[in-house]
């Protein structure tokens, strides 16, 4: 039973996923019929500020690392990337977590428990923009930069900002059931469970190579996505031999040309469907797709979701002709 959480706190945290943790647990929901949680506010030391990444703003947690022991939950908002904490902090972490804590970190916040040695051999995630850097600083961790959550029974670690609504929500709906999470959610004016994962919210930029004819080629296959492309054309526009065209581009891109031409197409049916009102076979012909069907496929390949569902969610327009 999930009935009393600790937030941890470190120096450089983030209000909002603070925030997060502290709108989830932290309320009195009793009124409405929900539990009440114990809900302590932890930091190195009682009653001593701490910063935050926001300027002119500090947090003074009420309870030592003291308060820990004994939490059902201990939950880590984001901070400024580090792997060197406080001894201190590390190990009273790594003891409630022997005691049988369930740890849940928000954004960056895995990066103190992987400083805890509790990413180790496990499955986790964290913002798509410090992914790489998790992943480097726990080797022994496969960090997946695609998804909102990763549950992992007693650690669940979320993605960035956001996600950490999800991550909550979904650990109020495993440990005390839909209808206390919904109750949550609803009064959060959140949705209970979203669809999708960080896919949908990356930006990725064309690649300045070290070779500036693959560079140029990579600009020219932007500018020309509705184009029908082949390793021969694309080699011959580069004046390289097949073999040294595909073995250059994967070395500079860390992709092969068919894959590298499918997410920039991806991308932007992401824009049309954002910015304008085309219907699906109009966006699948200015991608270069060869029909709405392949479009769907490789869309909710790549992002998580079905077109439809991605225009509904970020689309500034209704769709004026045909339909997704």
């Amino acid at each position: 039973m999930l009935s009393s959480v600790a937030v941890l706190l470190v120096d450089h945290a983030a209000m909002f996923e603070f925030g997060v943790v502290c709108e989830v647990f932290g309320v009195d929901r009793t009124a409405a019929g929900l539990p009440a949680f114990d809900f302590r506010v932890c930091g190195p030391e009682a009653g001593v500020p701490l910063t935050s990444v926001t300027p002119g703003i500090s947090i003074t947690p009420e309870r030592g690392l003291d308060g820990l022991r004994g939490a059902d939950l201990v939950a880590i908002p984001a901070s400024a990337t580090r792997t060197d904490f406080p001894a201190a902090v590390v190990a009273a972490l790594r003891e409630a977590a022997d005691a049988g804590a369930t740890v849940l970190t928000v954004c960056s916040g895995a990066f103190l428990a992987g400083a805890a040695g509790l990413l180790d051999g496990r499955k986790c995630t964290t913002h798509w923009v410090h992914a790489d850097e998790l992943a480097r600083a726990f080797p022994t961790t496969t960090v997946d930069p695609d998804v909102l959550f990763v549950d992992e029974g007693n650690l669940i670690t979320s993605a960035g900002t956001a996600a950490g609504i999800d991550a909550c929500l979904h650990l109020v709906r495993r440990e005390l059931g839909s209808a206390v999470a919904n109750t949550i959610a609803r009064r959060m004016v959140v949705p209970p469970q979203r669809d999708g994962g960080q896919r949908q919210f990356i930006e990725r930029a064309v690649v300045d190579c070290a070779d500036d004819s693959i560079t140029d080629t990579l600009r020219w296959m932007s500018e020309h996505l509705d184009a029908a492309h082949s390793i021969e054309s694309l080699a011959a526009r580069s004046t390289m031999s097949t073999r040294t065209f595909a073995r250059k581009f994967a070395a500079e891109t860390g992709t092969t040309p068919v894959k590298w031409l499918t997410t920039q197409r991806v991308l932007l049916a992401q824009q049309l469907l954002e910015e304008t009102g085309y219907g699906l076979e109009e966006i699948a012909g200015r991608c270069g797709f060869g029909s709405g069907a392949l479009l769907r496929h490789h869309f909710h390949r790549q992002v998580g979701l079905a077109p439809a569902d991605y225009r509904r969610r970020f689309g500034d327009r209704a769709p004026a002709v045909g339909t997704v």
